[in-house]
């Protein structure tokens, strides 16, 4: 059983907190600070404890020289400190004397921000690989480790599963959340539907061979139902297909065809962009040149129909190209009608958040999970390594 925040011993002791600060940045701003936000209520804990407070974050991917800058945190210590209203100073290290010296100086209740511990990956990639000696060194640092970074526990890092094999570890606030809300899942209220999109089917067959076992209908939209219609025997023209997962949808179409509802049209362009030849068509009127690139109105018609009658909803993937405007009307229209009938939804994290916050529904919405691959594996079953017993 995963151990919480509340189950160990953290008053007075210095207490490092792997959170989720991998937030978006354009021109020097974030534009969604949802998951600074969501790591207050174990910073807060932690300062009622009397704890000193040492945090730590990836921010983006580190291949070379250049993402070093981009990808600084110093903008989420400020972002922090603001939200906070508390001071929380940032180290541009990730290692070393100036590190160590600040950690060493530290008094109850106040906060260290280190830099990203992705810098760690530029040479070797230490942090991806959970090297030993990193994990070691990190660990050093604090008497505490307080796992609250839910969209890496699918990854075995040195400043997740490293550092908790070294320190006794716990689970914050946000990834008890992510638990509770996932937990929902296997056992959903019925009847129970699952939405999936996005485009590939590959990525997906753990978490549909899983929760077919579990839930009542399987709608399938995104780039991915043109692999399931290709399955099916209909032309797709040039619509993006998964091609090596078309016996997969074949055997599991044979088997589960009850429960999976695929769309009966389509939104088509002759090219992957916003304008032009933009049509809507039933899928037996696709031509060799069309792209498909949104589920139809007659689909969404079904989709709602079946969403009517649905007590627990689980959502992965758009339905279609959400950036473009001309292709974002059916994800829309389902997310509003979720929220105007109050279905229980729980949004699987990834692009349909962004597509959520996007239509301005998100605060109206059951559950976004912050989880995305995480959250995929979960629920297909798997063991998340950086939930350490």
């Amino acid at each position: 059983m995963v151990k919480t925040i509340k189950d160990i011993e953290i008053e007075n002791k210095k207490v490092i907190i792997r959170c989720d600060f991998n937030v978006p940045i354009e021109n020097n701003h974030i534009i969604d600070d949802k998951r600074i936000i969501s790591s207050l209520e174990t910073i807060k804990y932690c300062l009622s404890k009397n704890c000193k407070i040492i945090l730590m974050s990836h921010l983006g991917r580190i291949k070379e020289e250049s993402d070093l800058k981009k990808n600084d945190l110093r903008i989420v210590s400020k972002r922090l400190s603001e939200v906070l209203h508390k001071n929380v100073k940032f180290i541009n290290k990730t290692r070393g004397r100036k590190l160590e010296d600040a950690i060493s100086s530290m008094k109850s209740k106040q906060i260290i921000l280190i830099q990203n511990t992705r810098y760690e990956d530029l040479i070797g990639k230490k942090e991806s690989s959970n090297d030993p000696e990193l994990a070691s060194y990190w660990a050093s640092l604090g008497e505490v480790f307080i796992n609250d970074a839910f969209a890496t526990a699918h990854r075995s890092h040195a400043s997740n599963v490293g550092i908790a094999s070294h320190l006794p570890h716990a689970i914050g606030f946000l990834v008890e959340k992510e638990l509770t809300h996932l937990e929902e899942l296997k056992c959903p209220d019925k009847p129970s539907t699952v939405i999936l999109g996005g485009k590939k089917v590959s990525d997906k067959i753990g978490v549909i061979e899983n929760l077919l076992t579990k839930v009542d209908y399987l709608l399938i939209g995104g780039g991915m139902a043109f692999t399931f219609l290709k399955a099916e025997g209909y032309k797709t023209g040039m619509s993006i297909i998964d091609d090596e997962s078309i016996d997969f949808c074949k055997n599991i179409l044979k088997k589960y065809g009850d429960k999976i509802v695929l769309p009966v049209d389509t939104r088509t362009n002759k090219e992957f962009k916003d304008e032009g030849s933009i049509e809507h068509k039933d899928i037996t009127e696709i031509d060799d040149n069309d792209i498909g690139l949104d589920i139809g109105e007659k689909t969404v018609t079904n989709f709602e129909n079946i969403l009517a009658k649905s007590k627990t909803v689980f959502w992965n993937g758009p339905l279609g190209v959400y950036e473009l405007e001309n292709f974002k009307i059916a994800t829309d229209k389902i997310l509003n009608y979720l929220v105007d009938n109050n279905i229980k939804t729980i949004l699987g994290g990834g692009d349909v958040v962004a597509s959520a916050k996007k239509a301005g529904v998100i605060d109206k919405i059951y559950y976004a999970s912050t989880g995305g691959g995480a959250t995929l594996e979960y629920l297909e079953g798997k063991d998340l390594p950086g939930l350490i017993e």
